[in-house]
């Protein structure tokens, strides 16, 4: 299998069909007019930007149309675009920027003075304006929309490379440690498409809400590339916006995928109603677990929210559990999916037996070929046979349904057994006051380690008190299991899917 050309084969095969809608800025695009754009880019990266294959280009904005144009040039001109998190501060983005080298970077006009002291403190680093301004760009800047239309694109397919040549590289949230530039290459889409579109039934006529940030494997991959891949349209919004994304759900979506934050903001929303999203014919969730009492009340609006699992290493789609589990299997990340294998192993790597926890392994073509720059951290991670260690403690279940227990370095020993927190955090969900909640481990004389619980309340309910709480647990966990501290908090912190920031946490509870 060779790297092809996919967008000018779509263009080719599809070239009026919609592909692309900014939702912000109304902008549209077929597929002959994404494809053309895409060679623009190409054009312009070489002739205006002064980059040449293998060379990185940056881009620091948010979500919009124009970012699938990006991505798809630079497959086109071999170049490997790096889509930044703009939530991050600065001095953060130095670090990435520092580690990927890149020659140009584009940024959306509220980025402008994060691109300028990039550009300050990371040496030689061309910028590229997306948004045009009435005064122009400031001097030594390109004008994004100028160099396009200055181009003559080259609308035949790029020549067959090797599928697993680097395309885009995503950085990992560096929650712990240093972040890794995980590399992304075609072979990863395709198979992601098998994995996942075979899975969700994809056609030329769905179209998907996309409002999941771009700098993340499930905006590009969930479902976006796998719609561009049947010839569906994709909607881009700049960011998500529940009454907005209830009314593109209610007219015009048909397949949706989100993070358990964004299936909260809408259960919600005052105008959520089963009715009226009985359009959306597919609803994906991930990122992190979806809690229990928010996967009921889907289920109670007439709602089937299939939970999957995946991971930036892995392209992302490895589980989706199957509609008809969704009821009987709450909490299941369901099967593996078609390209991918799967094994539950102990510490010394052997398999464990049928319902006991243990870290899971990954194998397959929808792997990365590494870290950028990081060969350490991609032998540690991905070993010699082709298995890569997820960091994840997984089960499976007599019916062949996987479970995520938690994630391997969450786990803490007390009184030497196993604690997975996120045991003790389903336990308290149930709790009628508790919001949100997280449990870590922290130091203790008596066992090596306990719990500590942080949690926020319901806007309705008073807080309880923390013997409340340990009552509460005592009735549904073992006793070495109960957390010996709570903490309320205003927000756990997370990051740009809705993780909880758990490091932030652990180093709190230690101080």
């Amino acid at each position: 299998m060779e790297m092809f050309d996919l967008l000018a084969h779509r263009a080719r095969v599809s070239s009026d069909r919609p592909a692309l809608e900014d939702l912000e800025s109304g902008e549209r695009y077929n597929y002959a007019q994404f494809n053309q754009r895409a060679a623009r880019l190409a054009a312009a990266a070489r002739t205006h930007w002064g980059l040449a294959e293998g060379d990185r280009l940056a881009y620091l904005g948010h979500s919009r149309a124009e970012f699938f144009a990006m991505l798809f040039g630079c497959a086109k001109a071999g170049l490997i675009l790096v889509p930044l998190n703009w939530r991050l501060a600065v001095p953060e983005l130095e670090v990435l920027v520092e580690d990927c080298d890149p020659g140009a970077l584009i940024f959306g006009a509220e980025f402008a003075d994060a691109a300028g002291q990039l550009q300050q403190h990371c040496g030689p680093l061309t910028l590229v304006a997306l948004d045009p301004t009435e005064g122009g760009t400031d001097s030594g800047q390109r004008d994004y929309q100028a160099d396009l239309a200055d181009t003559e694109p080259d609308l035949t397919a790029h020549p067959d490379k090797d599928p697993d040549t680097p395309w885009y590289l995503l950085y990992t949230s560096g929650t712990t440690g240093r972040p890794k530039g995980v590399i992304q290459t075609f072979r990863m889409m395709l198979a992601n498409y098998l994995n996942i579109g075979l899975a969700v039934n994809l056609n030329g006529d769905d179209v998907l809400l996309n409002v999941l940030p771009l700098f993340h494997t499930a905006g590009i991959n969930l479902y976006s590339s796998a719609v561009f891949m049947v010839g569906g349209s994709v909607l881009v919004p700049r960011a998500f916006d529940p009454d907005q994304a209830l009314q593109v759900l209610e007219k015009r979506a048909t397949i949706f995928f989100g993070v358990p934050a964004v299936y909260q903001a809408l259960l919600d929303h005052p105008g959520f109603s089963g009715e009226r999203l009985k359009g959306v014919r597919s609803w994906g969730c991930g990122g992190a677990p979806l809690s229990l009492p928010v996967a009921q009340r889907y289920v109670d609006a007439g709602i089937r929210v299939r939970t999957g699992m995946g991971m930036t290493e892995t392209g992302p789609t490895v589980f989706l559990l199957d509609e008809d589990k969704v009821i009987d299997k709450i909490g299941s990340v369901g099967r593996p999916q078609l390209l991918t294998e799967v094994r539950i192993v102990d510490r010394d790597g052997r398999d464990v037996p049928p319902g006991d926890a243990g870290e899971l392994l990954i194998r397959g073509p929808n792997i990365t070929p590494g870290y950028w720059n990081r060969p350490d951290a991609t032998a540690d991670a991905i070993r010699a046979d082709g298995w890569l260690h997820s960091g994840d403690v997984a089960r499976c279940d007599e019916d062949g349904q996987y479970f995520i227990v938690d994630r391997w370095k969450d786990m803490y020993i007390s009184g030497g057994e196993n604690v997975y927190p996120a045991e003790v955090e389903k336990a308290l969900e149930q709790h009628p006051a508790i919001a949100e909640v997280a449990v870590v481990g922290m130091p203790d004389h008596k066992w090596g380690e306990v719990g500590k619980a942080y949690y926020g309340v319901h806007a309705d309910q008073d807080a309880p008190d923390p013997e409340a709480l340990r009552a509460f647990c005592r009735e549904r966990l073992a006793g070495y299991k109960v957390p010996k501290a709570f903490e309320r908090v205003d927000a756990l912190p997370r990051n740009a899917l809705g993780k909880v920031t758990k490091q932030e946490l652990r180093d709190h509870a230690k101080q």
